[in-house]
């Protein structure tokens, strides 16, 4: 058996040296990521701590014409603001103090208070109001039947804005009107809650179902809790008013009909270019439309449909079948 020899050690027919690990090239990206990361997480590690000690904040937003409605038919038994005085200052502190049994750790941002205004020129009760500590008086236009308008997408507005920019956790909401469920679905995406408070209705309800089921919780106000705030003046005299309906409230189907008459009015006046534009938009109506269909059918049938969240439903629905039959 031969021996090995060991490998000459000359530079001639000597093997080749092992490869030598060479060091990896620097990765500057590599470090600036690893530095952002290591920004970010102390960026949220601060957030939290801060998330953690700073309470949750509320605000509470009036529709005035529903309270105004409400409490006066609840406590006077009349909507008629004429016939009767409402306590405003002690009925938002009582609201204020509501809030504060129900959000214990929760601080008030400050009360949005929605009311009517002809031409938006505050009324002397309006200014009052306003210089409230912790109120905002915001002011949709009044008509000429004494109607609000805008008031809604005022509330829809703020509710809106206020939950997107995280600035309250919860929504104490007082009114009644269905179109206020786009405002409840906007706030409630953002993360939000909306509750809805009530005052309690003789003999039905006064705000709608739709609004009812989207809300995160619900809380009526009975007699006793109104009464302290609603006067009911003793000379105050009604004036004769035209075309004020007297007898019983009309069927979903007599609303339904007039819908469809104002149908017929709307599109003699505007063409059947006007009804291509309004079809895609089935089943709602622009803002604008809709505040039309409102005030011509109430004219027509001599009633207030404030309230009246079904019969609203059933006048649009006979605007639609009408349009929809001339396609």
């Amino acid at each position: 058996m031969n021996e090995l020899t060991p490998p000459p050690t000359g530079h001639e027919g000597a093997p080749p040296a092992a490869p030598r690990l060479q060091p990896e090239p620097s990765r500057p990206e590599l470090a600036e990521i690893a530095a952002a990361v290591e920004r970010t997480n102390e960026l949220l590690t601060r957030v939290l701590a801060e998330v953690a000690t700073t309470p949750s904040t509320h605000a509470i937003f009036v529709d005035a014409g529903y309270v105004y409605a409400a409490a006066g038919r609840l406590v006077a038994g009349t909507e008629d603001r004429r016939a009767f005085e409402l306590d405003a200052e002690g009925l938002i502190e009582a609201f204020i103090d509501k809030a504060r049994m129900i959000f214990p750790d929760s601080r008030l941002l400050r009360v949005y208070w929605y009311d009517g205004a002809r031409r938006r020129i505050h009324t002397t009760e309006q200014q009052g109001i306003a210089e409230l500590p912790d109120v905002k008086v915001r002011l949709g236009n009044l008509n000429a039947n004494n109607q609000q308008k805008g008031v809604d997408s005022l509330i829809r507005t703020d509710l809106e804005s206020l939950a997107r920019h995280r600035a309250i956790s919860d929504a104490a909401l007082i009114g009644g009107d269905e179109d206020l469920v786009s405002a409840v679905e906007a706030a409630q995406g953002y993360g939000a809650r909306v509750h809805l408070w009530g005052i309690e209705a003789i003999g039905g309800r006064n705000q709608a179902e739709a609004l009812l089921w989207e809300v995160d919780s619900q809380r009526t106000f009975d007699l006793e809790f109104c009464k302290p705030y609603v006067t009911r003046r003793a000379a105050y005299e009604p004036f004769a008013e035209p075309h004020v309906h007297h007898g019983p409230a009309p069927s979903r189907d007599d609303v339904r009909f007039v819908g469809a008459q104002v149908a017929a009015q709307w599109l003699g006046s505007r063409g059947r270019e006007s009804l291509a534009e309004l079809l895609p938009g089935h089943p709602y109506l622009p803002g604008a439309v809709d505040q039309e269909l409102l005030v011509e059918a109430e004219a027509l049938l001599g009633l207030s449909l404030r309230g009246h969240a079904d019969l609203r439903r059933a006048l649009r629905d006979g605007f639609w079948d009408h349009l929809r039959t001339q396609y």
